[in-house]
């Protein structure tokens, strides 16, 4: 049943547009309770400049994230998994988020 969760959160990270995955990235690594595994700090500033690329609105004002459904409801879900769980759902939006970027650097 754990599994289920886990993918039922990777389907709703698969139906965000690029700007929402980046926002929930933001959210995982600046949240104390995520507790994940990886470099925080060097996860948050990648999220941090690509949001910055992406966004204008991010770029020049200071964002209430919570004005993003979609992210908050994530963010809620991913409060009820365990660490283990927690580090799947990071591992898979930066490998995402890493695809994507990269698709758009190919000549």
């Amino acid at each position: 049943m754990n599994e289920n969760k886990v993918e039922d959160v990777i389907n709703i990270i698969k139906d965000m547009d690029t700007k929402d995955k980046l926002r929930l990235g933001i959210c995982l690594t600046t949240s104390d309770w995520a507790n994940i595994l990886y470099n925080k700090t060097e996860i948050y500033e990648k999220f941090d400049t690509m949001l910055k690329k992406e966004d204008e609105e991010y770029r020049t004002t200071l964002v209430n994230f919570t004005k993003y459904k979609i992210v908050m409801f994530t963010m809620a879900k991913i409060m009820e998994m365990e660490r283990t769980e927690i580090n799947k759902i990071t591992l898979y939006l930066f490998n995402c988020l890493n695809s994507e970027f990269s698709k758009n650097f190919i000549f």
